[in-house]
């Protein structure tokens, strides 16, 4: 390329990887005649960090290495030296321990010219690594066509506010400049939070691309976790509560409408997350609901009921208890996804429903409104004998009994991604009433983990298979729902079972974090080592496993 042709200045931020600061680096110097330059930031690593950047520098031009003297303790400062070393018209940020696709900074910058937009966005994908996963980040919030989109300002689409990934998105240098923008120095967790709050309040022309820019690696079980996935202590939600207190600052003084979708957007992702995460140590549990207690006393009311549903009725738990109350682990269950309102269900003295009789103020208000795909039904599995699972089926204040439930199925969904295996529909029948006037449904599905693995082998599935269970249900009147089950009575003894073509396979049916219904399957003696090492190394790695 001339002088004059744009190019980008790609800056890598590295602290103590040097195993993998390699690979993200050479993704870079991959990218091809977009990429001017190549600026890899070492926060004073006390590994080897230096000599692989320094020796990869010696053999690529394009790398130019900044060694800080001082670890910073975040990510933003050597972020924002990399942006006051870029040359580049354009800077592009990449993590040590993430790569860039091939293609990547070639598509952002010829939308980020076609369309003069300070700001292009392109798709990211959370690889969980070592099974290779691909989870999309943010799937559908900015859904652009094959020849892309522009979004002339962040305010026609607050939605945006959800993409708090700084590394999905390409940005001219001379905006950055122009407007101050920089992230929050030191040791600030969720840097990204306020830089993009900050980017987004500049009210930028924003390009929007279908391909994929960022490829995020998720490695739960490493010795030294990220900072965001660090969540051991309260302190990560204090941080995370900070940092999201001042991108709602931010957004709100440039836009009431950004402003409202930041908290619209607390309440819906981040809340739940961190709830249906919130484990059992009573001292963390007590810590959590005090912080969040006080940082939800911030929220304007009609902020809350902005919010979907599901979202208020949380919202409204915590507000009415000071304390973590006696069913906190159903809120940890609702919280989830898909989310499930265990039993007994309450209503309040005019018959509305509520979330328990301790808790009469937190109404589940809209509950009515909501479409029978998104009611948080609950449905209980347990053993039925030899080839068969017993689900029951409860009624959610009668909106299920409405529908008419018909028929239930199986499904199983591979954990590391793939088609999904279904058994065959069995018919419900009413039961008897549940505890609070609510109806039951009882059938026994076809369950046989011999043909399952068979079919995950066809499937391309290795070794020890992992499989999530989901049940659907077809009602009378068309409609229907998908979700998980909720395991109980003796259904998670590990069976040893007799295999014509394996020997034998070992079934281990578990409780996920969620408190969903999974299935291990080991299939010969080969699989069964590999459940048993799986085990120790999740027993080892507890909490920041999950």
């Amino acid at each position: 390329m001339s002088s004059n042709t744009p190019t980008v200045s790609v800056v890598v931020i590295a602290y103590n990887d040097a195993g993998l600061v390699g690979e993200a680096v050479r993704s870079a110097l991959a990218q091809g005649p977009a990429v001017g330059e190549v600026i890899a930031v070492n926060d004073a690593s006390a590994d080897r960090t230096a000599e692989v950047l320094d020796g990869l520098a010696a053999a690529h031009p394009l790398l130019k290495v900044i060694h800080r003297t001082e670890n910073s303790g975040g990510c933003g400062t050597p972020r924002n030296d990399g942006i006051a070393a870029a040359t580049g018209s354009y800077v592009l940020f990449l993590d040590s321990d993430d790569v860039l696709p091939p293609g990547a900074a070639e598509a952002l910058l010829r939308a980020a010219e076609r369309h003069r937009a300070p700001v292009t966005v392109g798709s990211c994908v959370r690889r969980e690594l070592p099974q290779g996963n691909d989870v999309p980040w943010m799937p559908g919030l900015h859904a652009p066509g094959p020849a892309g989109e522009v979004i002339e300002r962040p305010a026609d689409r607050p939605e945006l506010v959800r993409d708090t990934l700084c590394v999905n998105k390409l940005y001219r240098r001379d905006f950055l400049d122009e407007h101050g923008i920089r992230f929050p120095d030191g040791r600030f967790v969720y840097e990204d939070f306020v830089f993009t709050a900050r980017v987004l309040a500049a009210a930028p022309r924003i390009a929007v691309i279908e391909d994929l820019v960022y490829v995020w690696h998720v490695r739960r079980s490493a010795a030294q976790v990220s900072i965001s996935l660090d969540r051991k202590d309260v302190g990560n939600w204090r941080s995370r509560i900070e940092a999201h207190r001042r991108a709602a600052e931010i957004l709100g003084a440039s836009s009431e409408e950004l402003g409202r979708a930041c908290a619209v957007k607390f309440l819906e992702y981040d809340l739940r997350m961190y709830l249906r995460e919130l484990g059992k140590d009573p001292e963390y549990r007590a810590a959590w609901w005090q912080l969040t207690r006080a940082y939800l006393d911030s929220f304007d009311e009609a902020a809350v009921e902005a919010a979907a549903a599901k979202a208020r009725w949380i919202v409204r738990v915590l507000r009415a208890a000071p304390a973590p109350p006696a069913d906190v682990e159903r809120l940890t269950r609702f919280a989830a996804e898909p989310p499930r309102l265990l039993p007994p269900y309450a209503t309040g003295p005019d018959g509305t429903p509520v979330w328990s009789a301790e808790l009469p103020e937190a109404r589940l208000d809209g509950l009515a409104g909501l479409p029978l795909a998104e009611l948080p039904v609950t449905v209980d599995a347990g053993p039925a004998g030899s080839g068969a699972l017993a689900v029951r089926v409860h009624d959610l204040y009668g909106r299920l009994a409405a529908a008419g439930p018909r028929t239930a199925q199986l499904h199983f969904l591979p954990r590391g991604g793939g088609d999904a295996v279904s058994g065959h529909p069995v018919e419900l029948r009413p039961e008897r009433d549940g505890e609070a006037g609510e109806g039951t449904w009882i059938a026994e599905l076809p369950f046989k983990p011999a043909a399952l693995a068979v079919t995950g082998r066809r499937l391309g599935l290795r070794g020890m298979q992992a499989w999530d269970l989901r049940v659907g249900v077809e009602c009378a009147d068309g409609s229907s729902l998908l979700t998980s089950l909720r395991p109980l009575g003796d259904l998670l003894r590990r069976r040893a079972l007799p295999s014509s073509r394996y020997g034998v396979l070992l079934a281990q049916p578990y409780r996920t974090a969620a408190g969903s219904l999974a299935l291990r399957l080991a299939p010969g003696a080969d699989g069964a080592a590999n459940l048993v090492r799986n085990r120790l190394s999740r027993s080892r790695t507890g909490r920041g496993a999950r």
